[in-house]
This record gives structure tokens, sequence and C-alpha cells, in this order.
């Protein structure tokens, strides 16, 4: 399963990309996390559905320094390339 997140609120400059790669590296998550312009972050995540439901719990919850106020959910039937591991993109 592959899913496709927006998520909007303070989490930039918080340390939230670096939250979100730690949590998707110990849920066995393959996919990336990166800030967009309009002061959202992206997360394309790859996985089992179990673990994304919970993988998804952590992105709404934070990391304490971050505040969630909404998210955009899509999911994808396939990626234009393979996706091995989690990283933060720039």
């Amino acid at each position: 399963m592959i899913l496709k997140l927006k998520v909007y609120g303070r989490v930039q400059g918080v340390g939230y990309r670096y939250f979100i790669k730690n949590i998707a590296l110990k849920l066995n998550i393959s996919g990336y996390v990166k800030n967009l312009p309009d002061g959202s972050v992206e997360i394309l995540a790859k996985s089992d559905e179990k673990n994304l439901s919970s993988f998804k719990a952590f992105v709404i919850k934070g990391n304490g320094f971050s505040r969630v106020e909404d998210i955009e959910e899509k999911i994808l039937d396939k990626l234009e390339n393979n996706i091995n591991e989690f990283v933060v993109k720039y």
C-alpha cells in the first residue's frame, strides 16, 4: 500500500521531518518526507496497511513541538520508481 500525505500546521522548523523519518524506520516503511513551499510537509509512505495505520497515528500526534492542523490523504496505485528506504528530501 502506498500513502501520500500532505500535513498542515506547525510542521516546519520543529524537527518534524526527522521525527517522521525515525518513526518510518521503526515501522519498516519506505518513502520520503519533505517540506513544501506553502509551509506544509509532504510524506510518501509505502508498507502494509497495518504499519501505515500506526504510522499515520504518529504523523497526526507529532513530536511535541509540532502541531498538526489538517491532513490531505491519497492512496496511490503505484510509484514511478521503486523506493527501498525512507529519506528526508530537501
